[in-house]
């Protein structure tokens, strides 16, 4: 279907901008009630012109849908290290300046681990035929001996159950089960994944295979990454469609379960990337930036349309909208394309390395990195009154469904780093309550996505980040985080934990 039969017409656009409803056909005006004369109207702390002019193209325009097709059907997955990432780094690039924004690259060193080929199977007992598992390698795991591994199956559903079960679990392959039903889960059960196949290593384990973070599935197993200490052991480990984790747990009610698993992971040299930077220079504060985020990265499965081809639109087209406004904002606009979210968050680290010196003038950052939903509430991590500040430039937003203030902090895995130098955070949450069930997958595809979410949030994105570099005031700073012993993590927009 052609991309411009989803797009709203003009005039609904500005209908639903102005926040008015359709009139009823046959009903007459009523005749326009006369103001009093006392009575005098606050002015907005914003232009409707220019309100009209950034969200009325990101509904009408098409550009955010059709630049999605290009990075993901064009260019396809894009895992750090790969042809497909430097290809996204340099498409990124020539559309910024096509657009007219100053664009440039700052390098980064990223790992550069590839899959390679993985089978798995329940091996056939006296109680049950053989099983196929379907499986994909989890990001960083070590590669099989060629002939695989043959082991029995040790369930256990916590870390603590397998601290617990300490050297019971030597030879054996450990597989983590769980529960994960809806989004707000995959902060309960990410440490499965991402510590889990670690702290079976350390006990002597030969494997791990770890239920998908999944929300629904047809068989399809979700990868993710999977994080080894340099000094320690590391074993084969791989994530296991729900399906076949529900099989396992099946079986293993039954008596002992054994399962053949050959994975041919290898972990190259580190390679070569980069971050890609765009800016649009503030008229009056220049020296002042808001910065706007996304990871360019993806895994090599899936064309990573939600994660993260959709922010990476939004971003890249808050950016060409204001750059075609008459007049700059106040503040610098900076749109950052982090590389390396997925497996290593190099980039994010690499940017805060390298523009050190200027965080204490990031005035607020925002990051996109929950799927190309519709857009829901804005978030906000500042000091006192942030939310006050930016409530005047709320209006707005109301036409594309958002009406209030999110209950959590923004946040984001990239931007991360600038805690410490106390950036305030905003963010534009979007509905993610069916992002992970494609997420990490094979079916992370262009058609998962809503052209009319993603416009709508685009639009969203485009206008806060507005706001940030226009408004008089800017977001007191908030407190620096207080050192802790790593958490779960926290909803899926702030990404922190397993990626």
């Amino acid at each position: 279907m052609p991309v411009a039969t989803f797009i709203l017409p003009a005039s609904l656009a500005f209908q639903l901008l102005s926040g008015a409803a359709p009139a009823a056909k046959t009903a007459p005006k009523p005749a326009p009630a006369k103001p009093a004369a006392t009575a005098k109207a606050a002015a907005p702390a914003y232009s409707q012109a220019t309100a009209e002019k950034l969200i009325g193209p990101a509904l009408t325009d098409g550009r955010a849908y059709a630049r999605l097709a290009e990075l993901t059907d064009g260019i396809g997955p894009r895992l750090s290290g790969s042809e497909g990432a430097e290809a996204a780094v340099q498409w990124a690039l020539r559309t910024f300046k096509a657009d007219g924004v100053k664009a440039w690259l700052e390098p980064v060193k990223v790992p550069h681990w590839v899959r390679g080929e993985i089978s798995g199977e329940v091996l056939a007992s006296e109680r049950t035929r053989g099983h196929p598992l379907a499986l994909l390698a989890l990001g960083g795991s070590p590669p099989t001996a060629p002939e695989g591994i043959t082991a029995e199956v040790v369930e256990v559903t916590s870390l603590e159950q397998l601290e617990s079960l300490g050297a019971a679990v030597k030879g054996k392959l450990v597989f983590f089960n769980h529960t994960m039903a809806v989004p707000s889960d995959y902060g309960r059960f990410a440490g499965l994944r991402s510590r889990g196949p670690a702290v079976a290593a350390k006990h002597g384990a030969a494997g791990a295979l770890v239920r998908s973070l999944a929300t629904a599935s047809l068989r399809t197993p979700h990868t993710g990454a999977t994080n080894f200490s340099s000094d320690g052991p590391r074993i084969p480990a791989a994530s296991v469609s729900t399906e076949d984790a529900d099989l396992l747990h099946r079986l293993l009610t039954g008596g002992p379960v054994r399962v053949k698993l050959s994975l041919g992971s290898s972990e190259l040299p580190d390679a070569d990337s980069s971050n890609v930077i765009a800016e649009i220079r503030g008229r009056e504060k220049p020296q002042e930036i808001v910065l706007i985020g996304a990871h360019l990265d993806s895994w090599d499965v899936g064309t990573g349309a939600h994660d993260d081809g959709a922010g990476v639109v939004m971003v890249m087209e808050a950016a060409r909208l204001i750059a075609k406004l008459p007049q700059a904002p106040r503040r610098t606009v900076r749109v950052v394309l982090f590389m390396n979210e997925e497996n290593g968050l190099r980039g994010g680290r690499a940017y805060a390395e390298a523009h050190a010196a200027e965080l204490p003038r990031h005035v607020g950052a925002l990051e996109m990195d929950a799927g190309g939903g519709r857009p829901v509430s804005i978030s906000v991590r500042a000091g006192e009154d942030g939310q006050e500040l930016l409530r005047p430039w709320m209006p707005p937003l109301t036409a594309l469904g958002v009406t209030q203030f999110a209950s959590r902090e923004a946040g984001g895995a990239d931007i991360s780093p600038l805690l410490p130098a106390r950036v305030p955070f905003f963010g534009v949450e979007v509905d993610s309550s069916r992002y992970f069930d494609v997420h990490h997958t094979e079916a992370d595809t262009l058609d998962k996505v809503d052209p009319q979410d993603l416009a709508r949030s685009t639009a969203a994105v485009a206008w806060m980040t507005y706001a940030l570099a226009e408004m008089p005031g800017t977001l007191a700073r908030p407190e620096a985080p207080a050192p802790r012993a790593p958490a779960a993590a926290p909803a899926p927009q702030s990404k922190t934990l397993g990626n």
